[in-house]
């Protein structure tokens, strides 16, 4: 008798691609260029749209970084060399204790 586990749980929240830390860092951003675009659009409606625009540059700065540095704080070594083992064929392997087994 087996039990199932459920392996959903251990997911980070994805938000329009966004995930887990990334998902506040851009709703700050978000929050705080609305909040500048509406005391920019006191002095007209080209600084409020810059206000905009620098909020966008925010967005996109975050979604860089999060493709960059990963969503966890591991430190990352991209001049390694990573070897993976050759896939076993299960046909070949059962074949192999077979044939092993009538030659006893």
């Amino acid at each position: 008798m087996g039990f199932y586990l459920y392996k959903g749980l251990k997911k980070p929240l994805v938000f329009f691609g966004l995930k887990g830390k990334y998902i506040f860092y851009a709703v700050g951003v978000i929050g705080v260029g609305v909040i500048v675009a509406l005391i920019l659009s006191k002095f007209g409606l080209l600084s409020s749209l810059l206000g905009l625009a620098v909020t966008g540059g925010g967005v996109y700065f975050i979604f860089q970084r999060q493709d960059k540095y990963g969503l966890y704080a591991k430190t990352k070594n991209f001049n390694q060399v990573l070897i993976f083992p050759k896939k076993i064929n299960n046909k070949t392997l059962l074949g192999y204790v077979q044939n092993k087994e009538t030659s006893i």
